[in-house]
C-alpha cells in the first residue's frame, strides 16, 4: 500500500506522486495510464493526473505496489576516497554509490566526513532534519575513533575537555577524549574515542595538531543519539528504521 508513516492523508496528481519515487516523467507516467499499467485501489487509472492519497490509497504501477515516502534517509559507511559531496568533476562521491531507486529523491550528505575518513554518514532530501542536525546551536555530539601518531595521554585529556587552540586561533567548545589503547613499537601509536559537538573544516585532525600530534586513521561511529551499523560494510547504506528516526529526532 501506498503509505508512509505520519501520512496526513493529503491528495496529489497521481503523476506527481510516482514521479517522485522513481517512476518515470510525468509523459512517461501519461502513456503508462493509457495503457492502463496503472491502478489505484484496484481499479485502472487512465488519467495520470488525477488526484489520489499517497498515503492511503493503494497504487500500483505494472503490478508492482508503490511505497511512497516524501523523503528518504540512509545510513551509509562511507568508504575512503569518496567525497561526501552531490557531484564532483574529477573523484567519486558519495551519491554515485546510491541505486537510482533512492537517487531519484535526490538526497544529499548530512555534513561531510574527510575524502579519507570512514564511517557514519547520513543522506537525506530532508533538509529540515538535516538543517536540525548540523546547526551550531545545537551542537550535536559526533564521536569518531581514531588512530594516532603520539603518545595521547591525560595532559590531552584535559586539553581537549577545556577546549583546544587551533592554528587559526579558534578554540574549541570541551571535547571528551578517551584513550582506548596504546602501542609501543619505534613510535607510540594510540587509538583513542573523541565526542565534539561542533563541526569546523577537518577539526578532529586540526585538534590533535593542536597538540603535537598525528591521526593516520579516523573513523566516525555516531552523529547525536544513532550509532554505526556495526554490520555495515564499508561502501554500503541501508534505509534508516524508524527507531533510528526517532534516535536523531525526526518527525515521521
Amino acid at each position: 500500500m501506498a503509505k508512509s508513516k505520519g501520512g496526513e492523508g493529503k491528495k496529489q496528481r497521481l503523476d506527481k506522486i510516482l514521479s517522485h519515487v522513481g517512476y518515470g516523467s510525468r509523459s512517461e507516467l501519461r502513456k503508462q495510464a493509457k495503457q492502463g499499467l496503472i491502478t489505484v485501489n484496484g481499479v485502472i487509472v487512465k488519467d495520470s493526473g488525477a488526484h489520489v492519497d499517497p498515503y492511503n490509497d493503494t497504487i500500483e504501477v505494472a503490478g508492482e505496489t508503490v511505497l511512497y515516502r516524501e523523503h528518504i534517509y540512509l545510513m551509509m559507511n562511507k568508504p575512503p576516497g569518496v567525497l561526501s559531496a552531490t557531484e564532483d568533476k574529477r573523484d567519486q562521491t558519495v551519491l554515485d554509490l546510491l541505486e537510482e531507486r533512492y537517487a531519484v529523491f535526490e538526497p544529499f550528505p548530512v555534513g561531510r566526513l574527510d575524502k579519507d575518513t570512514v564511517g557514519l554518514l547520513l543522506l537525506t532530501s530532508d533538509g529540515q532534519l538535516a538543517h536540525e542536525l548540523l546547526s551550531p546551536r545545537k551542537h550535536v555530539p559526533k564521536t569518531y575513533e581514531a588512530i594516532v601518531e603520539g603518545e595521547v595521554g591525560p595532559d590531552d585529556v584535559t586539553a581537549f575537555a577545556e577546549g583546544v587552540r587551533l592554528e587559526d586561533g579558534y578554540v574549541t567548545l570541551p571535547a571528551q577524549l578517551t584513550v582506548l589503547g596504546r602501542e609501543r613499537g619505534r613510535q607510540v601509536i594510540s587509538q583513542i574515542s573523541l565526542t565534539i559537538t561542533e563541526g569546523k573544516f577537518h577539526q578532529v585532525k586540526r585538534m590533535f595538531q593542536a597538540v603535537g600530534k598525528k591521526v593516520i586513521f579516523l573513523k566516525r561511529v555516531s552523529m547525536g543519539n544513532l550509532p554505526l551499523d556495526a554490520n555495515l560494510p564499508e561502501g554500503a547504506y541501508r534505509e534508516l528504521t524508524s527507531e533510528e528516526l526517532k534516535l536523531l529526532g525526526a518527525e515521521i
